[in-house]
């Protein structure tokens, strides 16, 4: 089967894994400082904090801001569940933003919709977490116009964006943002086989969320409570996490950062050549292209299928080895969250639900096999039934 996406890995990628291997490290070594630093460099972002998800990244972001039982959370409704259950870890209320039908984007006007009744409730949120769909950037100057009014803290979910630039910055440069968050798990942008990062320009926040990545524990001597003791000694000041990078995922993110260009090029030349070949079918809708101001990282290339042949086209594709896949259910419809209230329906999110589906895109993709995934595309679209 053709995947709707993959890790690519190389020589070089095995060869650094190898060398950790043969090392004194293994884990709690050089090669996290090494990692985070890089990738704060790449984007512009002062600070770096390298988890082992990007799950727990998001999660470290809520206790970082001091979320706590009562606090409310607005988060994108399509997205993976980890954009929501981070707030409910602290037993926060979550509600959803309605998107815009097309891109699945969080609808801004939504947004400030559901602010200016939540402040007449005297019930603002405590965070907003914005979600990059497929790689493609929110408007970050507007959400950030309406944080700086209401004063809730930004987060945005970068889990499918690293390389993808709004208005001259890149996405984890925190330019509008408190933290950003990225994830590394194999079908991303770049992997560390799982793996995920914290980046902010906000140094409280950022001290706050390395003690938490290892356990509360502090070691820093001026930071410690008892300044008297030996060397040996450290101080856990908090209830932390064990929710560290290893040596061994540092080194393979290390690679994959250094040709992160190459990937992005192709993931950009691959939905190119999928908007020529799928643009003169009128029954799909196709992803807005980049423009100067908006340029994606193209984690997928998602198609629009009229609505009662999403389900055909996914389950023919499959059945004829092309890994198609649907990004996502709305977060509200899982029976977890529907368990803590009732949730509405949102237009948005329903519609796009229902009509979307993610097709294969991935720097290994062979161009026939692109070419063929279209073909196949189109004459079920095209088909009677």
């Amino acid at each position: 089967m053709i995947p709707y996406s993959t890790q690519t890995i190389d020589n070089d990628d095995l060869e650094a894994v190898r060398d950790v291997l043969t090392s004194g490290y293994l884990t709690c070594g050089p090669l996290i400082r090494d990692f985070e630093e890089q990738v704060a460099a790449y984007v512009g972002a002062k600070y770096a904090v390298g988890v082992n998800s990007c799950t727990s990244a998001l999660h470290l972001c809520m206790c970082a801001i001091g979320l706590k039982k009562g606090d409310r959370v607005f988060v994108s409704a399509i997205s993976f569940v980890a954009s929501a259950n981070c707030a409910r870890y602290l037993d926060a209320d979550v509600d959803f933003i309605d998107v815009d039908k097309n891109t699945g984007n969080l609808d801004v006007d939504c947004l400030e919709n559901m602010l200016i009744e939540a402040k007449k409730q005297n019930r603002l949120p405590k965070a907003v977490v914005a979600v990059h769909m497929t790689g493609r950037p929110v408007d970050l100057e507007r959400i950030n116009r309406l944080k700086n009014e209401y004063g809730f803290y930004l987060i945005e979910d970068a889990a499918h964006a690293l390389g993808a630039i709004y208005k001259g910055h890149k996405i984890g440069s925190c330019t509008y943002s408190d933290i950003t968050v990225l994830s590394f798990h194999p079908v991303k942008i770049i992997t560390t086989a799982e793996g995920g990062m914290c980046l902010t320009n906000n140094e409280k926040l950022y001290n706050t969320m390395r003690v938490l990545s290892s356990h509360g524990i502090e070691h820093d001597r001026e930071k410690l409570f008892d300044k008297s003791m030996p060397n040996f000694y450290y101080e856990m000041q908090s209830l932390g996490f064990n929710y560290r990078l290893s040596d061994l995922q540092a080194a393979l993110g290390i690679t994959q950062l250094s040709k992160i260009e190459g990937f992005l090029f192709k993931r950009r030349e691959l939905a190119r050549d999928y908007h020529e070949l799928l643009s003169d079918d009128k029954n799909l809708t196709l992803p807005v292209p980049d423009n100067d101001d908006n340029i994606s990282s193209w984690h997928l290339y998602q198609v629009g299928i009229p609505f009662n042949k999403r389900d055909f086209v996914y389950n023919t594709l499959r059945s004829r080895g092309i890994g198609v896949q649907i990004h996502y259910l709305p977060i509200y419809r899982h029976p977890y969250y529907q368990s803590l209230k009732k949730y509405e329906p949102l237009a948005g999110a329903e519609y796009f639900f229902e009509r979307t589906l993610s097709i294969p895109l991935y720097p290994k993709l062979k161009k026939l096999d692109m070419q063929m995934c279209a073909a196949t595309l189109l004459g079920l679209i095209d088909e009677d039934r």
